[in-house]
């Protein structure tokens, strides 16, 4: 019988949880959900999601918005 404490079974996300996890973007500083951290805009290109010659912003894949810590410790 499998231990139902195992790091295995208790880290892999199932149902809503797992629809709802993103792929962190470059300029990302923790995944979603992270205690301490919050959306943010993204420095690179103002929130815009693209760049001054008008190509997609690398660091926030076009979304204007990025991850990172807010809190402190």
């Amino acid at each position: 019988m499998a231990d139902l404490f195992s790091e295995d079974i208790m880290s892999t996300p199932t149902g809503p949880e797992q629809e709802r996890e993103q792929p962190l973007k470059p300029g990302d500083e923790a995944k979603p959900g992270t205690l301490g951290a919050a959306e943010g805009i993204c420095d690179r290109c103002g929130g815009k999601g693209t760049l001054a010659d008008g190509a997609e912003c690398p660091e926030c894949d076009g979304t204007g918005r990025v991850m990172r810590g807010i809190g402190g410790g």
